[in-house]
């Protein structure tokens, strides 16, 4: 007998993953779940587990979109249970994973800030100044940063190839530091990633931050000297030691300020200077006109104390201009020269020779004399007088009578009776040089030995015995003089014929006479300046044609025109110190006509920027400040300021001469350094040694560097030795106090009783005598938490779970509870692996959906399909995440929680399989015979697995379909082997051999309380000449393969 039954096949699921990319939008299309039906039967999908929750299933189509917004960075891979159903056979599950694709979502992010260094300012080109590194938690090239300098502060052209960044992050130098021009640099680095796809585009992502590199000053730079060019004045013969001026140098590496030495480098000067100070002072008598110069110029140089870094030392040169002023103190002295070619530094002459005819007319020059007077002194220590004394001085003259520096020298006839040749052959005169303001060594003489030279009797006459002429300086060439001058000769032809001659013959280079009418004329009007010569004394000699001559004089005054503009005497650099008033007296003269308007002097101040502070006196050029002079009132770096002084005559046209005061103001040191603030509150972060915590500012007035300078220090207190400050000069007089936390210091927040420190900074011009000129301001100092603490678990609460099997128990399992020490933290719980176990061993992935942790702790049981019978222990591995954290783990130790899942009576017993055929033969089967058996299992475990066997019901079904229901005829005893139970069926009375067909016995498992199964064994009759041949229809292979669907 053969019953074969056939039923509707349950789909099945064909997909075992899928991916989606991450920076899928809300509401898109992510995957398409797929099942086969061979029936094709309509199919309804839908999806549960953990993940679920991430997508939205389209219950006809199977088509998915995205529900909540994916992050791979967070979860890169989902799991999703696939269940579909035919709507016939029962749901079909299988689950799925979902792998979440990456996407380029994520920019570089920086580690370890705040980026900062101090580097030396000699560090070689190529050295590493620093190294960034920043993270990019994407994949592939996504997730490759490269590196770049984008700007550099102070931005310049050479700062933006200053540095350069390699692919590793190495901040490299490739130029030159020099502290002097920079005491810092900001470098903002930007890090890219290599791109990627976000949104179907390719998208490079990136960031950027700064690099802070404090410049350390080193000895390599040479000092400088303040307040150039330096230039002074000392009056000649002054005594040893006078001092003449100061020159000052600093160190131009501002953060070490060696001390400074001084010396003159150049030698054979008469100046001397202290090492120390910088004051010049005269060595060596000083005579102005010994001097090559007036001006003398010395090299001075400052060496800094200490060698630079390159074992060299650190020097520089400046020149200083001192003019020696003259002191009247040389006396005139003769010489024997025309003034054109005079040699002064040959010896002076104290001897000369002329001759002079006979009864010259009065003023007549004596002939073949070449004097000159010098008196070396200056200006008005150059003027002397001259005057005749001796035997013969009656009889003579000298002109002019003063002089001022240089001159040439006539003796003139005075008495032209005395001056005969028959009295005697020769005169002598002695000519006194006389210093008036020289009264100790007043005088010098010189002897003039004078040959009378004999005369005719039959001279031509001049009706005049002087003509009295006048011509004005510079006149043109042939100017007429006089338009004749004619001598009488009673002798008659040719002796009576005269022409007329100039004497002496120097004066034909000036003047001209027409031989014929006397008349007298300009010859060279260029030498005519009465500057130089205002008189000359000419001979015009007549001559008749028998030799005889006779004579006049011609007294010629050169008219004075005003070309002369006034002449300044001396330099006028003034040096003073601030707080005071200055005077001095503007020299000059004007070498037009004494005692007349071209040449008397008048004063004026030209208008300038500071022409208003000073009054001069119109008449004497007295210059005076109206009131005391303020350094830091001027606006030149120098503290120089120029006054001009005009001095003019009152000729007509006027002629004017301008000269230029300088006036070097030095700087004392009457300013004390002024903090910008009040206060100043600064906040840094625990555990920062060496970060910048601020900037505190303060400024001094004054201005010079030296006076201007300003040291910061801390004051000592409880918690000025966590910290020190740098002091950074950013102008003239303007420093800041950069305030760091020591290097060698952690502040530690935790530990800290008080969260701030209270400093206070000192402002100090180190220049200052009095060690009162400073300072002082309150910094506070707020000491900020770092998040550098890991968190922990509670051990407590990792005690062991029991859930309840079949969703019996839901909701909330366990509670977690972790801890961090820092004040500023969000904890968040993370799950890292579940494991499945059935006693000693692994279940899979079974388990994998039943519990959620979720962020906050909380340990939820997930699923109704949690069963003790696949799973009886589960192993989270999880761990704490601090979101906060800055420095650092920020991690907790990876804990483990165990899960235990108590059994519960859910599943009913279940017969197994009966591959034997059973027959009974009545004549032969006695009571409590076996003649079939059944066996039957639970999975439940404990007395929730019990099973009793019991026979329900017995059913003959004869050979002609008739049906007959018996009792007691059979009774089921029940045994065991380990979970498997068995029901011996056996007879319980004796078999009606007549009756002949199948008995159909109904057994029935029982498990308490409630659950049961029943079985139905056939039992064929036959006695014992019966055979019975199966013959099946199929193949043993598609029995087989059907033996699920197939019933007997």
């Amino acid at each position: 007998l053969l019953l074969v039954v056939s039923g509707n096949t349950a789909p099945y699921i064909n997909m075992t993953f899928v991916t989606v990319p991450e920076d899928l939008q809300l509401g898109e299309f992510a995957f398409q779940l797929t099942a086969v039906d061979v029936d094709h039967d309509s199919l309804t999908y839908s999806i549960t587990g953990t993940d679920a929750f991430y997508f939205s299933v389209d219950s006809k189509t199977g088509n998915v979109t995205l529900r909540n917004s994916l992050d791979r960075e967070l979860q890169a891979r989902l799991d999703i249970t696939v269940v579909v159903t035919d709507g016939i056979n029962d749901p079909v599950s299988k689950r799925i994973t979902v792998i979440v694709e990456d996407r380029n979502d994520n920019a570089p992010v920086f580690q370890n800030l705040p980026y900062e260094a101090i580097i030396p300012e000699n560090l070689t080109v190529g050295s590493v100044v620093y190294t960034v590194f920043a993270n990019d938690s994407d994949t592939g090239t996504a997730s490759k940063v490269s590196y770049s300098i984008e700007g550099v502060i102070p931005d310049s052209t050479e700062n933006r190839w200053l540095f350069y960044i390699l692919p590793n992050g190495n901040v490299i130098l490739n130029g030159s530091l020099d502290y002097a021009k920079n005491t810092f640099y900001q470098l903002k680095i930007l890090a890219k990633d290599g791109g990627g796809l976000l949104h179907n585009n390719w998208t490079v992502q990136q960031s950027s931050t700064y690099l802070t590199l404090h410049i350390r000053d080193l000895p390599n730079l040479d000092p400088r000297f303040l307040n150039e060019p330096y230039s002074g004045s000392v009056p000649e013969n002054c005594a040893l030691g006078t001092s003449v001026l100061t020159v000052t140098a600093v160190d131009r590496d501002t953060g070490v300020n060696d001390e400074i030495f001084y010396s003159i480098t150049n030698t054979s000067v008469p100046f001397a200077i202290n090492d120390t100070t910088g004051t010049i002072t005269v060595s060596e008598f000083l005579d102005r006109e010994q001097l090559p110069s007036e001006e003398v110029l010395l090299e001075v140089t400052a060496r800094e104390k200490n060698l630079d870094i390159y074992g060299q030392v650190s020097q520089t040169s400046t020149l200083v201009t001192i003019v020696v002023t003259d002191v009247n103190d040389n006396k005139p002295q003769f010489y024997d020269c025309s003034l054109s070619s005079c040699n002064f530094s040959a010896d002076a002459q104290n001897d000369f020779r002329g001759s002079v005819i006979e009864h010259s007319s009065a003023r007549v020059p004596v002939s073949n004399l070449s004097i000159v007077t010098y008196d070396p002194d200056k200006g008005i220590n150059s003027s002397y007088d001259l005057y005749l004394q001796g035997p013969n001085a009656n009889a003579f003259t000298v002109s002019p009578t003063k002089i001022v520096g240089t001159g040439e020298v006539q003796i003139l006839v005075l008495n032209s009776s005395a001056v005969d040749y028959e009295i005697t052959h020769v005169m002598v005169v002695e000519i006194v040089a006389n210093d008036t303001g020289n009264p100790t060594d007043c005088c010098s003489t010189a002897t003039v030995t004078i040959d009378l030279i004999d005369s005719n009797d039959h001279i031509p006459e001049f009706p005049q015995s002087t003509y009295y002429l006048s011509v004005m300086e510079n006149s043109p060439d042939g100017t007429v003089i006089a338009p004749n001058i004619t001598a009488y000769d009673p002798d008659s032809g040719v002796l009576g014929q005269i022409t007329y001659q100039l004497f002496p013959e120097s004066m034909r280079t000036i003047f001209t006479v027409n031989a014929t009418t006397g008349a007298v004329l300009v010859q060279n009007g260029s030498l005519l300046d009465r500057e130089t010569r205002s008189t000359y004394y000419a001979t015009l000699q007549a001559k008749d044609g028998g030799d005889l001559v006779g004579t006049t004089l011609l007294d010629i005054t050169v008219l004075d025109a005003n070309d002369m503009a006034p002449v300044i005497i001396g330099s006028y650099f003034i040096s003073v110190e601030e707080g005071q008033n200055v005077s001095t007296r503007i020299q000059a003269i004007d070498n037009d006509e004494p005692d007349t308007p071209n040449s008397q002097l008048g004063f004026r101040i030209l208008p300038g920027p500071y022409s208003d502070n000073f009054t001069i006196n119109a008449t004497s050029g007295e210059l005076q400040s109206k009131e005391p002079l303020d350094r830091e009132a001027l606006e030149d770096e120098q503290g120089q300021l120029v006054v001009t002084v005009e001095v003019y005559d009152h000729g007509v046209p006027q002629q004017s001469t301008s000269v230029n005061v300088t006036i070097t103001v030095g700087d004392i040191n009457d300013n004390v350094p002024v903090f910008l603030q009040q206060a100043y509150e600064f906040s840094v972060f625990e555990d920062s040694p060496g970060s910048l915590v601020g900037d505190v500012e303060a400024t001094d007035a004054d201005k010079t560097e030296i006076n201007s300078r300003i040291s910061f220090t801390l004051e000592r207190n409880g918690g000025s030795s966590n910290f020190l400050i740098r002091s950074s000069r950013q102008g003239l007089g303007y420093y800041i106090g950069r305030l760091f936390v020591d290097p060698d210091t952690s502040l530690d927040y935790d530990t800290l009783t008080q969260k701030f420190f209270s400093l206070v900074v000192l402002a100090e011009n180190t220049a200052a005598d009095d060690v009162g000129d400073s300072a002082s301001v309150v910094v506070v100092v707020n000491i900020l938490d770092v998040n550098d603490e890991p968190p922990t678990i509670l051990a407590s609460s990792l005690q062991d779970v029991r859930v309840s099997e079949n969703g019996t128990q839901q909701g909330l399992g366990r509670t977690l509870i972790a801890s961090d020490p820092d004040t500023n933290h969000s904890l968040v719980f993370e799950e890292l692996a579940v494991a499945c176990f059935k006693g000693e061993s692994s279940a899979g992935e079974v388990c994998w959906d039943w519990f959620v942790l979720a962020a906050n702790g909380s340990v939820l049981v997930n699923g109704l399909d949690i069963d003790y019978e696949l799973c009886d222990t589960v192993v989270l591995t999880l761990r704490v995440e601090d979101l906060y954290t800055e420095k650092g783990n920020r991690y907790s130790q990876n804990e483990t929680l165990r899960i235990l899942i108590t059994d519960v009576n859910d599943n009913a017993p279940y017969f197994l399989a009966i591959s034997e055929t059973f027959v009974v033969v009545p004549e032969i089967s006695p009571v409590d015979l076996t003649v079939a058996t059944v066996r039957a299992t639970d999975v439940d475990s404990g007395n929730s697995g019990v099973i009793v066997f019991s026979i329900v019901s017995v059913v003959l079904v004869q050979d002609d379909g008739s049906q007959q229901s018996f009792e007691n005829l059979f009774k089921v005893v029940t045994t065991s082997d380990q979970k498997i139970y068995i029901g011996s069926i056996q007879v319980a009375s004796n078999l009606d051999i007549s009756l002949k067909g199948q008995y159909q016995v109904t057994v029935e498992a029982s498990q308490e309380p409630v659950h049961t199964a029943q079985t139905t064994v056939n039992i064929f009759t036959v006695d014992q000449s019966y055979r019975i041949r199966l013959q099946f229809l199929t193949t043993v292979d598609e029995v087989q393969s059907n033996s699920e669907s197939i019933k007997l």
